[in-house]
């Protein structure tokens, strides 16, 4: 009996060896795949020129392919995302898992569940038809599609992820937590924000990676109320943002310009890995400390 529960175990840790195997292969081969082929455009085109060079004209009859404005309305975007979105989220999960009536809680769960499953090209095609014409109408521009614009919707794009994990990390600390706290003479808020908060910090950070890669990564929303012009980003002005550069221009792409779409994927690649491994980082530190 012994022996066949050993081998039942040894049996299905192969097979999660097997499965975890195949996911960093797949990192692997696309992190490959992405150096093959977005390498060749930088060499050609020149890395200052390509990283800092403010125009992009693939389709000129003298072609240039600076990508800064994508650079900077990606990481302004991200940024204008993260500063709306997280602390929404955060209070928004502190209040469900900790204070909301059960009632209160179920439905907003359901509502949070909902819009996670949302396409993106729905918040689109909303954030086109009427966020796009308020903002237009409320700041008196000429187009209403704009950075803000995009902003407002990744924003609401980002909030089913921070909500979800941060609440999941909040119901994780143990209950003898909070009692002690409460026990010592704190208050229930003081004891979720100085106790339970602290305690789930390290989930509540993964929601904000998950988070920044959603806002990060996000192309076809952005693409319908940002207007998807390669300008130097501005609060009201369009602008187009790394992975809309690749979906707007790669269908009729080739040459030169196809590998140099390939290169700003690369690029968003490298800024997605970098996020990661610094928050990655800091988490690590807080730990040892």
């Amino acid at each position: 009996m012994k022996n066949k529960s050993k081998v039942f175990e040894d049996i299905i840790h192969g097979i999660f060896l097997i499965l975890g195997l195949i996911t960093v292969g797949c990192v692997l081969l696309i992190t490959v795949y992405l150096i093959v082929a977005g390498i060749p455009a930088i060499r050609e085109i020149g890395l200052f020129k390509f990283l800092f060079g403010k125009t992009w004209a693939s389709t000129a009859s003298t072609p240039s392919y600076g990508i800064l404005p994508f650079i900077m309305t990606s990481i302004y975007g991200t940024a204008g995302a993260i500063l709306l979105g997280v602390p929404v989220g955060f209070f928004t999960a502190v209040y469900l898992a900790k204070i909301a009536p059960l009632k209160v809680k179920r439905a907003v769960e359901t509502a949070v569940k909902l819009l996670a499953g949302i396409p993106s090209v729905v918040y689109g095609l909303v954030g086109m038809l009427v966020l796009v014409p308020f903002v237009k109408k409320l700041f008196n521009l000429s187009d209403g599609a704009s950075l803000f614009a995009a902003i407002i919707v990744l924003a609401v794009m980002i909030l089913p992820s921070i909500i979800s994990v941060s609440m999941t990390a909040l119901e994780s600390v143990p209950k003898e937590y909070e009692d002690a706290s409460l026990a010592l003479g704190a208050t229930p808020i003081e004891t979720y924000f100085r106790v339970s908060v602290p305690a789930a910090k390290s989930g509540i950070a993964a929601a904000v990676v998950l988070g920044v890669g959603r806002a990060i990564g996000e192309a076809m929303a952005v693409m319908m109320v940002s207007g998807n012009v390669p300008n130097m980003p501005s609060l009201f002005q369009s602008v187009r943002f790394l992975t809309t550069a690749v979906a707007s221009e790669m269908s009729y792409s080739s040459g030169l310009q196809r590998q140099a779409l390939f290169s700003i994927a690369l690029v968003l690649f490298l800024f997605i890995m970098l996020i990661n491994v610094a928050l990655n980082f800091f988490l690590k530190r807080d730990k040892e400390k």
